[in-house]
């Protein structure tokens, strides 16, 4: 029952990777064939995000009263709807009213199931779930791509993944009955407990350790967007690298958080979450280092942002997993869900807020902006370590 569930927890992962990258490997096509601006994207991508914020800050009374399986249920079932509708839109306002169950679902998913694996899952789970989340991203653009060359075009790519997300969806639902009976040993899960409690948000950002925490999950996840979305331009307007070799290594930097979720969830259990995010934060640094050496060979520069993937593989899991200790069993269903909420608006404001940074002072500052937020992280990590031990 135990390995049974966690293989559904895992393809459930999978399936939130899934949307998450079809949006920006379709909309060159998309935008040429509704004939509206390229610009026109961000306004969908913007929808999609408020949703998850919402759907985020909603996710602890949702868990709470229809348990964290219902939820993930529908939740895929309404990616499922949003991506059929994506499907079958012939123009831009049908994108844009389908943009909002499809940010609905996927943050209602991610927070109820961050949650459920940090109660019930050892810390090496947390790693490889989230490494599965990158290989569903992963699938993603390759069928959007396999859909444009073979004829059914970005229509036929969003309708595939809606036909995976149903049937993951209908095995989601069979399974409700092995959430509720989850009753794995302690070496594995713990039980979650009896009385949850239900915090406003008010209530939660007075909680000690609250505010740093939330501020250092807005740190990492703006810090992860714009080093992932900047990197090819970077490469190319400020280092001068051939535009199709800066794409590769960009694509690396995700490449490199994937199989680095991997790898940490080898060690994990062993070094403990506070550690593995102060290896993270390490990592990174070197190679921000890497990347911004002033040498005219390009391959430091090239590999450090593989290394900066490298370096933010572990942090997310170790933050999230971490909740139960540093909060109580009984509050994290509620802090998770904000914790989604700061993510969220991390990855909605630093990477517009460094595009325009640059378009004033220039593509020299990516290292420099990345390197503030990792500082601004290490300071809220560590201030949030000194208050859960002096409690």
């Amino acid at each position: 029952m135990y390995s049974l569930l966690l293989a559904l927890i895992y393809i459930a992962f999978i399936s939130l990777g899934l949307p998450d990258s079809l949006f920006g490997s379709a909309w060159p096509v998309i935008h040429l064939e509704m004939g509206v601006p390229v610009s026109y994207g961000g306004i969908v991508s913007m929808i999609i995000s408020g949703g998850t914020v919402i759907s985020s800050l909603m996710s602890g009374r949702l868990t709470h009263r229809f348990g964290a399986g219902l939820v993930t249920a529908v939740s895929v079932l309404l990616t499922a709807i949003a991506l059929f509708g994506f499907s079958v839109s012939g123009s831009f306002w049908m994108l844009c009213v389908f943009a909002i169950p499809y940010g609905l679902g996927a943050g209602a998913i991610d927070a109820a199931l961050n949650n459920y694996v940090a109660l019930h899952y050892a810390s090496r789970h947390m790693n490889w779930l989230h490494c599965f989340w990158g290989v569903g991203a992963a699938i993603g653009p390759y069928i959007m791509g396999y859909s444009l060359i073979n004829g059914t075009g970005w229509s036929g790519g969003y309708l595939s993944v809606s036909v995976i997300q149903i049937i993951i969806t209908a095995f989601i639902f069979a399974s409700l009955p092995l959430w509720k009976q989850n009753k794995a040993g302690a070496t594995e899960a713990q039980e979650a407990p009896n009385d949850v409690k239900l915090l406003k948000l008010s209530q939660i950002i007075k909680l000690k350790g609250a505010k740093y925490v939330l501020i250092a999950f807005f740190a990492y996840c703006g810090l992860e967007a714009t080093a992932f979305m900047w990197a090819s331009t970077y490469l190319v307007q400020y280092r001068g690298i051939d535009a199709d070799i800066a794409a590769r290594y960009a694509s690396l930097f995700f490449i490199g958080i994937t199989v680095g979720r991997f790898l940490c969830g080898t060690i994990s259990d062993r070094v403990g979450d506070r550690n593995m995010i102060r290896i993270g934060i390490l990592v990174i640094l070197v190679g921000i280092f890497a990347v911004w050496l002033p040498v005219t060979v390009e391959w430091p520069c090239l590999y450090g942002l593989v290394i900066i993937g490298f370096g933010c593989a572990p942090i997310y899991p170790a933050i999230i997993h971490a909740t139960p200790a540093n909060f109580g069993k009984e509050n994290s269903q509620s802090i998770i869900g904000v914790q989604m909420a700061s993510a969220y608006t991390g990855n909605i404001i630093l990477p517009p807020l460094f595009g325009l940074l640059a378009g004033w002072l220039g593509f020299s500052l990516y290292p420099i902006y990345i390197l503030v937020f990792v500082f601004l992280m290490l300071a809220m990590t560590e201030m949030l370590n000194k208050v859960i031990e002096n409690k």
